[in-house]
């Protein structure tokens, strides 16, 4: 098998409706760069990242330019032998994590490809569903129950409620949603937005009412994360202050968080995601697999590695849902708030471009 031309697409990926989330402005839209491999025998492989200056950091151009120039490196790279190829792009790929991932999943798709196998499957296959939580945005109390009764109208039974504006505020719009679902799972992310002290008056005023706490405090304090932690009555993940393998080391090392969400596009992919995984297991920390606002072919990348691994406790895997002009033709189903994978080889996604 030999690859015989790598393709480059940007295209704009517009939201439905506009997203808030607390310290960023309003997005609007975000960059999706997809990366087609074909190979002499005619199989067609994709891969995407996501670029966003103020969701991940990453600016369009410069993920567009790494991919133009890893691009032109792949006809010379074996299709199989992953991290041989991998590592030969690094050099280029390691600055933009955005650009890494898409050529990362690229590779992995072409492999399934190649054997004939879903990709959870070569992963891992731990299992073939997993449930997920939907996004209730930033937004009034009234605002946010009426969208999350959307949510629940349309199957999900897990909700993860933003906050980090205003604590007060959160606390009402999560109490409200419980009132009016009193049956429905809910987390609360608060996005880096709050103090030690206001974290902790949530978690004790809320008590039974959510499943867990995601990032309370500022993407550095990382000494605040480690007093919510200790004192906290709710699970406390780590999710924007774990950016690759090293960060998340060396949150594990002083354990501070109880767990940690992995985003697929934001890691650089799905080798950094299994080492991840990795280092989690080896301390017994409960991991997420999240999103970012991304098109569904990253999405059924972070699906294949929800399901691969048995450390994953929990899923948040609805960034596709809401966007306008996704070209991804999702082989994954969502059944009742369920991710459920078929046996479609590689990430089993069609792309129209």
């Amino acid at each position: 098998m030999q690859i015989v031309k790598a393709e480059v697409v940007p295209l704009e990926l517009k939201l439905c409706h506009p997203v808030r989330m607390a310290g960023i402005p309003q997005i609007d839209s975000v960059t999706a760069v997809f990366v087609h491999l074909v190979t002499q025998e005619g199989r067609d492989a994709w891969g995407c990242g996501v670029a966003h200056p103020d969701l991940n950091n990453q600016q369009p151009g410069e993920v567009l330019e790494a991919c133009y120039k890893a691009a032109e490196m792949v006809p010379d790279l074996h299709p199989l032998d992953i991290e041989c190829s991998l590592s030969k792009l690094m050099p280029i790929l390691q600055p933009t994590p955005a650009a890494l991932c898409a050529f990362d999943l690229a590779f992995h798709d072409l492999l399934g490809l190649a054997a004939g196998m879903p990709l959870y499957r070569l992963l891992g296959g731990y299992r073939n569903k997993i449930q997920t939580s939907a996004t209730v945005p930033l937004g009034d109390v009234k605002e946010s129950v009426d969208i999350a009764r959307m949510r629940v109208h349309h199957g999900f039974r897990m909700l993860k409620i933003k906050g980090g504006v205003d604590p007060q505020e959160d606390i009402q719009r999560v109490q409200a949603i419980h009132r009016a679902l009193p049956d429905i799972i809910l987390r609360l992310d608060a996005d880096g937005g709050y103090s030690v002290q206001d974290a902790l008056d949530i978690t004790r005023m809320l008590g039974d009412g959510l499943e867990m706490l995601e990032q309370p405090t500022a993407i550095g304090d990382l000494d605040g994360l480690l007093q919510v932690t200790r004192h906290s009555t709710l699970p406390v993940l780590a999710d924007q202050c774990i950016s690759g393998p090293k960060s998340a080391l060396d949150l594990v090392i002083d354990h501070y968080a109880d767990g940690f969400s992995i985003k697929i596009g934001a890691c650089g992919g799905l080798n950094h995601a299994r080492q991840m995984d990795g280092i989690a297991r080896a301390v017994g920390l409960v991991m997420m697999v999240s999103c970012l606002i991304e098109p569904a072919l990253l999405t059924a990348a972070g699906l294949s590695f929800a399901l691969s691994s048995p450390s994953i406790g929990y899923a948040d895997l609805d960034g596709y849902l809401d966007l306008e002009n996704d070209p991804t033709l999702p082989g994954f189903q969502l059944v009742d708030g369920w991710l459920v994978a078929t046996d479609v080889p590689g990430l089993g996604c069609t792309v129209e471009l």
